[in-house]
């Protein structure tokens, strides 16, 4: 028997999945956490070696759960968490703690160049200019921190996401490459033409040199070596974001199809297929996947909190002590009239679609003295539907025949969560019997490039397991009207 294995290297920790490479089944699965570093109010840094470790860890325990010699490995597949940025030397040491994707320390920065990026960047991208994404951040360390400098002065500089580090680990330093979905939310690289782009480069500051060689989704990225848990050779076959791997998942692998993600974010994606589509109402356009020099592209709406919200109601205030807890909490609540004047306004990393307001904050309203911590458990997930919502409203500009929306990621499995969205959206929701796309679609990705199954084909390995129908209730339309007016008045 051979295996697959997926790496899901994400925000809060790094999952591996272990499936039959025959049948896709997942075989095991080990998740490993890391530790969040918070050096300031709005700053999100990870330690690489944290990482490297977690993804270790990870692979030594879904060894010993599984009783498989990783001998059996027939490839490995990729996916990560996107904007998150790391520097580090050609041999593989890091030069600083990676910067989050959530983290905004580069906001003044946007803010000061917002104009001159709309006017010269913004078509190319695809991408408002945001704190958010991988270029910023990239400034941000050539100017402040000096073993960076010092690197690239040297030209011993590799500035990456964290699929390219992963891959430069794994294979011993020998690969330093990327693909195009991560490639793409950098704003340093051209949709259209794919290629890394002078005019980017150069308003941003980066030396093309610094950053690794873009390939196609599903190809060679290297071989294994000096691994330690891995025997040299196993080839890695196959990376995409996590948001793109979760909607290749999915089987999104028709136009207009769509799906959501729910984990420390949650984001909603729509397969636009080989057209470039700029939305109007604040949206994201991005690669999806490329596979033998074709295109898939999308259109993706982001919430910067979701699960993240969960885990702050568990950790801060200690309402629950495991985050699933939370739908037990908030299933308590049996009068929805105390509900009605609350809302859980979760920005504590500022707003995403479709107002990117990177200064907004956290903020919890219309508390009385009768609110308990299930009111608070309940206005949370409200909160993360409410928000997310806010993306599917745009959707629906833009594409005003919505498909249903497939969902996953660990937060889905959340019944009442399922179905707040469903009626705040009005759209149905399926959930698949697999939740882990995010990983399962890096795993499919491998048998793409070894040529085993068509992308075509891959409906076949989507399964649901249960439906949520939009209730037409009118406190679901009134809280969203209170959410709205509330955005206007704090945000905007």
């Amino acid at each position: 028997m051979s295996y697959l294995i997926a790496i899901d290297q994400g925000t809060t920790g790094t999952t591996s999945l272990l499936l039959d490479a025959q049948t896709l089944e997942i075989k095991a699965k080990n998740k490993q956490d890391y530790r969040q570093i918070y050096p300031k109010p709005g700053l999100v840094e990870h330690d690489l070696n944290d990482i490297w470790k977690s993804v270790e860890d990870s692979l030594e325990k879904l060894f010993q759960s599984a009783k498989v010699n990783p001998k059996e490995i027939m490839a490995i597949g990729i996916t990560n968490q996107r904007e998150t940025t790391c520097a580090y030397t050609k041999d593989g040491k890091p030069l600083t703690h990676a910067i989050v994707w959530q983290d905004r320390r580069t906001a003044s920065y946007c803010d000061s160049r917002r104009e001159e990026y709309e006017a010269q960047c913004r078509a190319k991208t695809g991408l408002p200019l945001d704190p958010y994404f991988s270029g910023t951040k990239m400034r941000w360390m050539l100017d402040n921190v000096a073993e960076v400098k010092q690197a690239a002065d040297k030209k011993d500089l590799c500035l990456s996401t964290v699929d390219t580090y992963l891959v430069h680990r794994l294979t011993d330093g020998a690969s330093f490459v990327t693909e195009s979905s991560n490639a793409s939310r950098t704003m340093l690289f051209n949709l259209a033409t794919r290629q890394w782009d002078a005019d980017l480069l150069s308003f941003f500051g980066i030396d093309k040199s610094f950053l690794p060689e873009v390939r196609d989704s599903f190809t060679e990225f290297g071989k294994t070596k000096n691994v330690g848990i891995l025997p040299d050779g196993i080839p890695i076959l196959s990376i995409l974001g996590d948001q793109q791997a979760a909607l290749f998942g999915q089987a999104c692998i028709n136009v207009g199809d769509l799906k959501s993600t729910y984990g420390t974010g949650a984001f909603l994606v729509l397969n636009t297929g080989e057209e470039l589509v700029t939305s109007q109402t604040g949206l994201l356009s991005t690669i999806a996947y490329t596979h033998q020099g074709k295109t898939i592209y999308a259109l993706e709406g982001s919430a910067y909190i979701a699960g993240a919200a969960v885990q702050w109601l568990r950790d801060n205030l200690k309402c629950i002590v495991t985050s699933p807890e939370v739908e037990t909490l908030a299933n308590s609540v049996t009068d929805l009239d105390q509900m009605r004047p609350l809302l859980f306004l979760p920005f504590f990393t500022g707003i995403g679609t479709p107002y990117w307001n990177s200064d907004a904050k956290a903020a919890i309203l219309g508390i009385t003295r009768g609110t308990d911590n299930s009111h608070i458990a309940r206005a949370c997930l409200e909160g993360i539907a409410l928000s997310l919502n806010d993306s599917v409203s745009s959707f629906k500009k833009d594409f005003p025949n919505l498909n249903a929306i497939k969902v996953d990621g660990g937060a889905s499995a959340n019944d009442l969560l399922m179905q707040m969205q469903a009626n705040f959206s009005q759209q149905k929701i399926l959930r698949p019997k697999v939740i882990d796309t995010t990983a399962y679609g890096v795993a499919i990705g491998c048998l793409v490039a070894l040529g085993k199954i068509k992308i075509e084909e891959m409906g076949s390995f989507w399964k649901l397991e249960k439906e949520f129908v939009p209730e037409n209730n009118a406190y679901y339309s009134e809280k969203k009207q209170l959410w709205d007016e509330s955005i206007r008045r704090l945000y905007l």
